[in-house]
Order: structure tokens, then sequence, then C-alpha cells
């Protein structure tokens, strides 16, 4: 991938129409028929926001919930510093730090949509029961993803002392930010 891809997207709008439809098809062309899809679970994109440049939302399946990152402008917001389109190929990842902590995207490539990173949450999707739920789960793990409170339990204004922690997805989906503290040394 190069920064910044040639497919950029500079309207919210035209991301989720394209995001929708590129996975409607490809639930349409090659997931059709498979044990895996929660049939309780439509295509949607949620939460589209712009941060550091670059699209971030989440990405609603019947066979998966995902983080969803894709091209912008490249231009953040005044308090922001912006995000470079990782080099990587898809199947390979890329590391970006939020709030809570640093998750890792896998690249990936979609025809129509050309390229993306997600990082997955759920996969498979047979613990909801319907698509409110889901929706609700996926705005939960966005705001949950910009909570400094998230990582390590300092208030917002205070800048960590520390690098941010690398979080696996499952800890992060389990309420698991905190690195490991050790006990204070005795005196």
């Amino acid at each position: 991938m190069t920064d910044p891809p040639s497919a950029a997207f500079a309207d919210a709008a035209v991301a989720v129409a394209r995001v929708q439809a590129t996975f409607e098809r490809v639930q349409r062309e090659r997931m059709a028929g498979l044990p895996l899809l929660n049939e309780a679970l439509r295509v949607e994109l949620i939460g589209l926001r712009r941060w550091r440049g670059l699209w971030l939302g989440v990405l609603i399946t019947p066979w998966f919930i995902n983080l969803l990152l894709l091209p912008g402008d490249g231009r953040a917001d005044d308090e922001e510093v912006a995000a470079r389109w990782p080099a990587v190929r898809p199947g390979e990842y890329a590391q970006f730090a939020f709030p809570a902590g640093v998750l890792g995207f896998l690249a990936g490539r979609e025809g129509e949509l050309g390229e993306y990173l997600s990082c997955s949450l759920f996969s498979p999707v047979f613990e909801f029961a319907d698509h409110d739920i889901a929706r609700q789960t996926a705005e939960a793990c966005l705001q949950a993803l910009f909570d400094p409170a998230v990582a390590g339990g300092r208030p917002a204004a205070e800048p960590p002392a520390v690098e941010p922690v690398q979080v696996g997805k499952r800890d992060f989906l389990r309420g698991r930010w905190q690195p490991a503290v050790s006990p204070p040394a005795d005196p």
C-alpha cells in the first residue's frame, strides 16, 4: 500500500456507500450458504468518522464485526497528528495507537473498494441475537477505543507516562486494557 493511496475517500457518505455495496457483493458472491453466517445481521458501516486524516468505523457483516480504516485526505484536525497510510501489502499488519491502546490492522484490498485495513472484533458473530445488538456493540467499541481512561485508568487530561500498551483484540473486548503493574519496591 502506498501513502496516500490513490483511492482515498474525501466524503464519508461515498465511503459508507462503497463499503456497504462491496461487502454486500462479497456476501452474495462468496459467503452465500456458508454455515458461519448469522442471518440476523446485515452489512452496515457504523460510526464512520475522520481520524487523523483517515476514516475509521465499525463494519458489521453476517460473518464478522471489524474496526475498519479507510484512506482519507491525510490531513489531521488541529489537535491531531496525521496518520500515514502504511506501506503494507494485503495480508500484512499495521499498528495504530488509540487512546485505549495499540491495535493491529490487517491490510486488505477488495475490488471497487480498494485498500482498507481491518481489526477483527468478533468472528463469527453468532452471539448477536439481532442487528440492533450488533449496532450497539459496534458503537460501544468505538466509544471505548477513544476513551483515554481505558488505557491504564489515567485521567483524560494527564498524558501517559509510558508508551502506549499493545492490546490484543480479545483483551480489548473483555476490558483488559491495563498493563500488568509491578508491586511497589520496598524502601
